[in-house]
């Protein structure tokens, strides 16, 4: 089972819309996972037409910097809690990784947003910045931004997957954006900011 992810488009404010590779890279998916400042909704309706999708409301999605507030859409919560695959999958927009204790932790943010800890996969955006870790026994999962990587001028930037195995392991890849379409990410290339 393959699940699209995706984050930080900001569309209109990027680019008119999204770059025709990410709709490629995802058809066939199961579903896809927006973790957020998406700033029109009409990205939600694109990547729909592709495979079920579900959506995080970002801080740009609420008015942050003067944009627009997107209006209420059933795909669109501050937190969501699926199972997929066996697996309980939790995406949201912000979390603090790396984590600042005593009080940003992931266990607080989880507890905050989903009520538990007990989950095997977070989704997560805010940074731009792509990342896959394990924090307290869940895979984490940043896929960065497709068209601001890093926070840096409009250019082609990142989307992942999550595949799912026949046991219910779950295994996150992130790809870059090129011309001709996707490319595995080359971690070499950056440095983590953290």
């Amino acid at each position: 089972m393959r699940i699209g992810l995706i984050s930080d488009t900001h569309i209109p404010e990027a680019r008119h819309e999204l770059w025709p590779q990410v709709f490629d890279a995802f058809r066939g998916v199961e579903c896809i996972l927006h973790a957020g400042d998406i700033h029109d909704l009409v990205v939600i309706d694109q990547l729909s037409d592709i495979a079920t999708t579900y959506a995080a409301r970002g801080n740009g999605d609420d008015g942050s910097g003067g944009r627009p507030i997107q209006p209420f859409d059933s795909r669109l919560r501050e937190a969501w809690l699926i199972e997929v695959g066996g697996l309980r999958i939790g995406m949201t927009h912000d979390v603090p990784i790396p984590e600042y204790p005593p009080h940003l932790t992931l266990e607080r943010a989880l507890t905050r947003y989903f009520g538990t800890t007990e989950l095997d996969v977070l989704i997560y955006g805010d940074t731009h910045v792509e990342a896959i870790d394990h924090v307290g026994g869940v895979l984490c999962v940043n896929p960065g931004s497709p068209t601001y990587p890093r926070n840096l001028d409009t250019q082609l930037g990142t989307i992942g997957f999550l595949e799912i195995d026949a046991h219910g392991q779950p295994e996150a890849t992130i790809w870059q954006l090129t011309d001709d379409g996707i490319e595995p990410f080359d971690w070499g290339k950056w440095k983590r900011p953290w």
